[in-house]
């Protein structure tokens, strides 16, 4: 096992493939990151800071997701929500729009046409919400200073198209990090700004301690909650059902396969981080409308919404546990589908024991995933909600979020099994190649 785990690491420099993936997605972080400093013109960047500063919630929540851009007001402000946005809505109308039906089945041909709609989508999302902040954003002032220097249709068009561009070109960065990379582009992108501001939340918790406004106990536990809730995610990310198959016996010619058991192994959360990044964006962005719009005009229904609209509130919690869990459902379904697992068991003679091949097949394995999708949803909704809770108990910074340590823990899982995929697949090609040296 110890020489395994050598050849394993000493092979490693001869890796050029998951070399140079490792140094694409690398790179890619790092233009992510400068690019988070390239200011759209027009916007003051102290007032927009204490702008943010002053609204907290869910614009923190907000500049937390885009790595800190929204506080620079930076070309990659909306960072890759408007593509999720839009990821979203195609994926709906695909479940029940009959061409998006056909398109889904068609295999790449019909992937490409889908993913065509998702970019189209993503440029009038991100123009119209482009549109929108520009707007609210000229109405704004913070310490006595105007946000907007210039405001004007001329700030308006140059705000449009700086994030529109940003938008697409984050879009274009994280196809190409799932493409060339390892790893999911998107949630890489996502971590990557989580990420950013963890130094500066370990620094306020520390100062927090030291001023007496958050005591040693409180750290303690703090500390101690987030190792028990990670070790819990990496758990359950791992845990698995197991349902037994058997494979009948098969005889020919000079060969016989005896009788041979395996498993069909099922995920608890077959959705992964998805559930909490829908439902994170379908809620930020009309709540963060209200909250520049509440600045302006001091409805008092607009306050009231902004209230309720906030991360802890009653109201909040309950809206963002159910598009948890309607997402994680929705979203097992797409990527797990019963009837086309029990064709590929009957076809390669397999079968659950007691139960029929075929229809009843698709039918238990379908129970089996509704029970799991069940726990998996409810596992999601307890890691983002609960350190929430403790968070406005005890004025924690918002980075200790359980949906941002929900994504950094799950990302890092999913690098690091591909990482180890790439190794193992090339220890397999290597001992192919020897094994035709020696026959030739």
């Amino acid at each position: 096992m110890a020489a395994a785990k050598g050849t394993s690491v000493g092979s490693l420099g001869k890796l050029t493939e998951l070399r140079q993936r490792i140094f694409f997605v690398i790179g890619a972080l790092i233009v992510y990151r400068l690019g988070s400093f390239i200011p759209v013109p027009g916007v003051n960047p102290d007032a927009m800071a204490n702008l943010i500063g002053q609204s907290g919630g869910l614009l923190d929540m907000f500049n937390m997701f885009s790595g800190g851009s929204l506080g620079r007001f930076s070309v990659f402000a909306l960072g890759v929500v408007p593509y999720i946005s839009a990821s979203i809505v195609v994926q709906m109308m695909g479940s029940v729009i009959p061409s998006l039906q056909a398109l889904r089945k068609e295999g790449q041909s019909g992937q490409r046409q889908l993913t065509m709609y998702t970019r189209i989508g993503t440029v009038g999302l991100s123009a119209f919400q482009a549109f929108g902040i520009a707007v609210a954003l000229m109405k704004q002032s913070s310490g006595g200073m105007p946000v907007v220097y210039m405001p004007g249709f001329g700030f308006i068009l140059s705000s449009v198209v700086g994030l529109t561009a940003g938008s697409m070109f984050l879009m274009w960065l994280g196809e190409q990090m799932t493409e060339r990379g390892i790893g999911n582009g998107i949630s890489l992108l996502i971590f990557a700004g989580i990420v950013a501001g963890l130094p500066g939340a370990v620094t306020h918790t520390l100062s927090m301690s030291s001023n007496g406004e958050l005591s040693t106990i409180k750290l303690v536990m703090v500390v101690a909650l987030i190792l028990a809730v990670t070790a819990f995610v990496v758990f359950m990310e791992r845990a698995q059902r197991r349902i037994t198959v058997n494979y009948a016996r098969r005889s020919g010619g000079q060969r016989s396969y005896m009788n041979q058991t395996s498993h069909l192994p099922l995920k608890i959360n077959m959705s992964g981080v998805i559930p909490p990044i829908f439902a994170n964006s379908i809620l930020m962005f009309p709540a963060m409308a209200a909250t520049w719009g509440n600045a302006s005009h001091q409805s008092r229904w607009l306050q009231d919404l902004v209230q309720l609209l906030t991360p802890g509130e009653p109201l909040y919690d309950i809206i963002y546990a159910v598009l948890v869990i309607v997402f994680a459902f929705f979203y097992t379904a797409i990527v797990f589908n019963s009837q086309d697992t029990a064709d590929n068991l009957k076809r390669s003679g397999a079968l659950i024991p007691g139960i029929r091949p075929g229809r009843s097949t698709a039918d238990y394995i379908d129970s089996v995933m509704t029970r799991l999708t069940g726990v998996g949803a409810l596992y999601l909704v307890l890691v983002c909600l609960v350190p929430t809770f403790m968070q406005n108990a005890w004025h924690v910074p918002f980075y200790f979020g359980g949906t941002s340590l929900l994504i950094v823990v799950v990302v890092v899982m999913d690098f690091t099994a591909q990482v180890q995929a790439h190794l193992v697949s090339h220890q397999y090609e290597g001992l192919l190649k020897k094994a035709n040296l020696r026959r030739g």
